[in-house]
């Protein structure tokens, strides 16, 4: 049995919606890492499949970057030719994540010994990956500087290529990866960075739902509840960006470091034990 279907159902949608909140709050105030939670939001506190909370996630965090962006843009803290730059081999990787390896792999597929894995574990097992990976970066990421020089164009296409299918496979906005590299590669102080990263996670978002939808549909009678879940992670966002020049970024970026690994890591043991 999944952990959370020990719990009331409707105690869970109202956990899920503050979640939504807190996840807003945390992409606004780091430019990336909160995105992450979108999924396993979905899947554990709402009860959707994870094929279809990896097309939601990409329409939410797509949206709510967008609007998360605008603060920033006011205040000239983006940098539309970096961030372009970045988000065009971004774009490519999310094209072939969502047409090319997403439709590839079946349903349910058989391994050794007997045991069989469906897609949705797949799924959620590689996002309980990578929000390891996350919370290692987090933690344990060496500190970055800008310095005067950029890195070559072809690191940044690869990096912006790898960043890309990680948001087209998983729905998740992968700024975590995105803000180190805008300002280890691409020069930018850490500001910048984070307003550029809102960017950049817009459209890999975006572009990747729409990618989606030739492929599957989302039902219209789930389209209230996603205006809803948008609306307070949008509210949190504008939040989040206004405390990003009040609350100290290292401070909170560990404690959501651990949070997120705590959360990786459970999510993991609960695909093992309940197939």
């Amino acid at each position: 049995m999944n952990f959370i279907e020990l719990s009331h159902p409707h105690a869970l949608a109202a956990l899920g919606y503050i979640a939504a909140t807190v996840m807003g709050i945390t992409l606004g105030l780091l430019g990336g890492g909160g995105a992450i939670l979108t999924v396993p939001i979905l899947v554990y506190l709402f009860g959707h499949v994870a094929t279809r909370a990896t097309q939601e996630s990409l329409l939410i965090v797509g949206l709510v970057s967008g609007i998360g962006t605008l603060p920033y843009i006011k205040r000239g803290l983006v940098e539309f030719k970096t961030g372009l730059t970045f988000a065009l081999p971004a774009l490519a990787g999310v094209a072939i994540a969502r047409r090319v390896i997403l439709p590839q792999i079946p349903a349910e597929f058989a391994l050794s010994g007997g045991l069989s894995v469906s897609k949705d574990t797949l799924l959620m097992g590689a996002f309980a990956v990578v929000m390891m990976l996350a919370a290692r970066a987090m933690l344990f990421g060496r500190a970055i500087k800008a310095t005067a020089e950029r890195a070559p164009p072809l690191q940044v296409g690869a990096q912006g290529f790898g960043v890309g299918a990680i948001t087209g496979f998983l729905g998740a906005g992968g700024g975590f990866l995105i803000v180190p590299a805008l300002v280890g590669l691409l020069k930018l102080p850490m500001d910048r960075a984070v307003g550029t990263s809102l960017l950049i996670i817009t459209l890999n978002s975006l572009f990747g739902f729409t990618m989606s939808l030739g492929q599957s549909s989302i039902p219209s009678e789930s389209w209230p509840f996603l205006a809803g879940f948008t609306l307070l992670a949008a509210l949190g966002i504008l939040l989040g960006s206004r405390l990003n020049q009040k609350v100290p970024a290292p401070v909170l970026k560990k404690a959501f470091g651990w949070f997120i690994l705590g959360m990786g890591s459970l999510i993991l043991l609960t695909e093992i034990f309940q197939r």
